[in-house]
């Protein structure tokens, strides 16, 4: 049917004020509830954002959440049983594309050094372990003195890093992203004269602990009584923050099952984060590529000159290979990753099945005896405690600060598992004890889950749902990392 071109422009513009006037997704500019106007002077300044889509950070991928079946696929050659299959949900997030780089780790080194120029230990204390190449038979003194900071290993994933050192990185990776926003949109001034306790700090920032040097366009305050005022949570502005990603996130965002799904149904389970049970590229055009960096055989880390596998004596740069459907790189081989997870064998009939986590230590800040936020601590931090039995007396959710070890031998699982141990022998601190003649184990509350195989491993390892442990103090020359972020609002990206 053909349209009548002078009947069509005022029929559209009718419809669209009938859609604004029902508000049927269209923007809102009064309550519904006082019929107040937002964001006008004359009616208070009251701020609403409508219609809000969250901005990907640098580096990260948008990973669209939902259920899948998490657990091993194959048979357990280690014979753990510590990942039976069973089915979770995983809110939408976004992850890092690939592994954190030396170049982007070396980055925060400089500006620690920078900033904390009268603290040394800062620097000390986040300073990778390249000791973690030596081997007593073997000749790796050359990755000991190049592998970090040489030009030649730029692009390839850092090592050596431990959990905590990870995690204190993603910590001031949200700092200097959310730094650089405020920057661009004029509304604070670069300050590079930052050092120790006053260096940017994006809660700080938010709490009022920060004031930094304002920019030329400053936020403009819709409190007639106002004229400028800093960004709140309430703007959109600020990104949450970059953290590890749990392992039920990593698990997921591996597996890239979004390729092999039609109309909410899944064609094809997988190994790896490919299709298939090969190590190679099946398709045409690339057939017999290595599909991931890993040891083939014993003795064999990359193949024959002339004809290299896998083009990795060691470790490859961090955009090697192919990347998933998620379009992340090396979520198979390279190096192993830590996730955020406190390692359990039996977590998977333990944790929940909506975004599943072991390692909650909730926290609550330090406040005065007027009840404000105190000062920042020594190193620009807002400072936090562990809730108190007090702080949550009341409450039915949860009734313990610290759940790393919930349900896992402390009282409230020894009563609702008809134990018949008393709580204080079944402590973390007799469960974990060193002490000759008491009960002990290579697992504790530090213990932290790292996944995905390594140049140093066999295919077994490959496989996303494969888990090992290690102390979060420990560091290793095929263990790094990548970044996650929460992603707030619906689990879908506007279209």
């Amino acid at each position: 049917m053909r349209l009548n071109s002078r009947l069509f422009v005022p029929t559209l513009l009718l419809g669209l004020m009938v859609l604004a006037s029902c508000g049927g997704g269209a923007k809102k500019t009064a309550s519904s509830t006082t019929g107040w106007s937002y964001n006008e002077p004359e009616t208070g300044g009251f701020e609403y954002q409508a219609e809000y889509e969250q901005e990907t950070g640098p580096g990260l991928v948008f990973i669209e959440g939902g259920t899948f079946i998490m657990g091993s696929v194959e048979e357990d050659v280690m014979k753990n049983w510590d990942n039976s299959p069973r089915r979770v949900t995983v809110r939408s997030f976004y992850m890092d594309e690939t592994e954190v780089r030396n170049v982007d780790y070396r980055e925060y080194l400089y500006w620690i050094n920078r900033v904390f120029i009268d603290m040394p230990e800062v620097y000390r204390r986040a300073l990778p372990d390249t000791l973690v190449w030596r081997r007593p038979l073997a000749y790796n003194e050359p990755m000991v003195e190049n592998y970090l900071r040489h030009p030649a290993y730029s692009e390839y994933p850092v090592v050596g890093v431990n959990w905590l050192q990870a995690s204190d990185y993603a910590a001031w990776r949200t700092d200097r992203v959310n730094e650089m926003i405020l920057v661009d949109m004029g509304i604070l001034e670069l300050d590079l004269q930052q050092s120790g306790q006053n260096n940017f700090d994006t809660e700080a920032y938010l709490l009022g602990k920060y004031e930094g040097v304002a920019g030329k366009s400053p936020m403009e305050d819709l409190d007639p009584d106002k004229d400028t005022r800093r960004v709140r949570q309430s703007d959109g502005i600020i990104l949450p923050r970059y953290r590890l990603p749990t392992e039920a996130e990593w698990e997921y965002a591996a597996y890239g099952l979004i390729g092999n799904s039609y109309e909410e149904r899944l064609t094809d389970r997988r190994i790896y984060p490919w299709n298939g049970h090969t190590l190679r590229n099946p398709s045409k055009k690339e057939r017999g590529r290595m599909m991931a960096n890993f040891v083939r055989g014993p003795g064999d880390y990359m193949g024959m000159a002339g004809d290299l596998n896998d083009e990795g004596d060691i470790t490859v740069p961090v955009d090697s290979y192919y990347p998933n459907d998620f379009g992340l790189y090396c979520m198979a081989g390279n190096v192993n990753e830590w996730v955020a997870d406190v390692y359990r064998p039996q977590s998977h009939e333990q944790v929940g099945e909506f975004s599943p986590f072991r390692g909650n230590q909730f926290k609550t800040k330090v406040l005065d005896e007027e009840g404000y936020v105190v000062e920042r601590d020594e190193y620009g931090n807002i400072q936090y405690r562990d809730e108190t039995d007090e702080d949550i007396l009341d409450r039915s959710n949860y009734r313990t600060s610290d759940n790393r070890n919930f349900r896992d031998g402390d009282a409230i699982s020894n009563i609702s598992m008809g134990g018949n141990w008393s709580a204080s022998e079944m402590s973390t601190e007799n469960m974990y004890s060193d002490s000759p003649g008491e009960l002990s184990s290579t697992i504790s509350d530090r213990t932290r889950v790292y996944k995905g195989g390594s140049w140093r491993d066999r295919a077994y390892w490959l496989s996303p749902g494969t888990r090992r442990f290690l102390d979060e103090r420990e560091s290793r020359d095929d263990i790094g990392f990548r970044c996650a972020m929460t992603r707030v609002g619906g689990p879908s990206k506007s279209k």
